[in-house]
């Protein structure tokens, strides 16, 4: 399922086998019955990351318990030959630089990678950073912002802004940024354009959102529609950490709920979700609420897919043909 403004196909050749199955894999479109591989690798990612966080006690404990485990994880990801990465300390956070090939170095990608707000982080995330950098022909500043329960996406939110800010003394002009991130990380992209209006600051030249956590409450239909079908968040307990966010805080907070906000004035849009997960209504509200508000935005709807198939690129075809179709999204719309 793909909505919204065109995405020009880019076809080639290919000669060898494996040039033939990257080819099968980079020309994968949505709306298409899940690869063999990626059904197989969702039941195993809900075997065992879905299960371990359903595990895992609603507290302060539990909580950094899932956070060690995960961090080690991210310990053992490499990259291949040709990549290379760079830390960046930005102050009240670091961040690391992703390069893939040669480059523009005139255009960046800004990522703030998903996890609840209270894991990942952007080494854990560099098997997908540097396809990112390898398909848009940009670096990719990976932002490891500040975490739950030390932190709040308040903190994030900050950690965002600093880095946007740093781009710009860097000598990036707005027009050459995008800023994109996954499910919490989509939350925070889009909460970071709405604090950059109204502080009134250029905003990047686009923005692309895969299976955004948009509203911090879970108050879409899908939270309950998709509780069995989703392979990766426990849905009781992504309600539970929204609810500690929110609390005190006013539910309709632009910066808390996107999903509600006025989206008037934000660059293009591309809104990435599968049809089995439950953040998938966010991600559909939050399209025709743009589309609504004159924004240029597009959907895409993945059918039998994890909950940020992006990620797990090494093993999803889908999540290698992910990035074709976020480079032609950023080519149409002029970024």
């Amino acid at each position: 399922m793909t909505t919204g403004i065109g995405m020009p196909t880019v076809h080639f050749a290919p000669r060898t086998r494996t040039q033939r199955r990257v080819a099968r894999a980079l020309h994968l479109e949505p709306g298409g019955p899940p690869s063999a591989r990626a059904a197989v690798a969702g039941q195993v990612v809900k075997a065992l990351l879905k299960t371990a966080w359903s595990s895992v006690p609603n507290s302060f404990e539990g909580l950094l318990r899932f956070q060690r485990a995960t961090g080690a994880l991210g310990r053992v990801r490499t990259v291949p030959r040709g990549v290379s990465v760079a830390q960046e300390d930005l102050g009240t956070c670091t961040a690391e630089w992703v390069r893939a090939g040669a480059p523009d170095e005139r255009k960046v990608f800004l990522y703030l990678h998903g996890g609840g707000y209270f894991f990942g982080s952007a080494r854990l995330y560099r098997p997908s950073n540097w396809r990112l950098s390898a398909s848009t022909g940009r670096p990719v500043l990976a932002l490891d912002y500040r975490l739950a329960p030390h932190h709040t996406p308040y903190d994030a939110l900050d950690d965002a802004l600093a880095a946007y800010e740093f781009l710009l003394r860097s000598g990036y002009a707005p027009g050459d940024i995008v800023v994109g991130g996954d499910s919490a990380g989509g939350h925070l992209t889009l909460s970071l354009l709405l604090e950059l209006r109204r502080h009134e600051v250029d905003l990047p030249a686009a923005a692309v959102c895969v299976s955004p956590w948009v509203d911090l409450l879970c108050a879409a239909d899908s939270h309950r529609l998709n509780a069995r079908s989703e392979a990766v968040i426990p849905a009781g307990k992504l309600a539970w950490l929204g609810r500690r966010f929110c609390a005190g805080k006013d539910g309709d907070d632009p910066l808390l709920a996107p999903r509600r906000a006025d989206l008037t004035g934000l660059p293009p849009l591309l809104l990435v979700a599968t049809g089995g997960e439950i953040l998938r209504d966010d991600a559909r509200e939050l399209f025709e609420r743009a589309r609504s508000a004159g924004v240029a935005a597009a959907y895409q709807e993945w059918d039998g897919l994890m909950h940020s198939f992006t990620i797990f690129a090494d093993h999803v075809p889908e999540g290698r043909a992910a990035f074709r179709h976020i480079a032609e999204f950023l080519h149409t719309a002029g970024a």
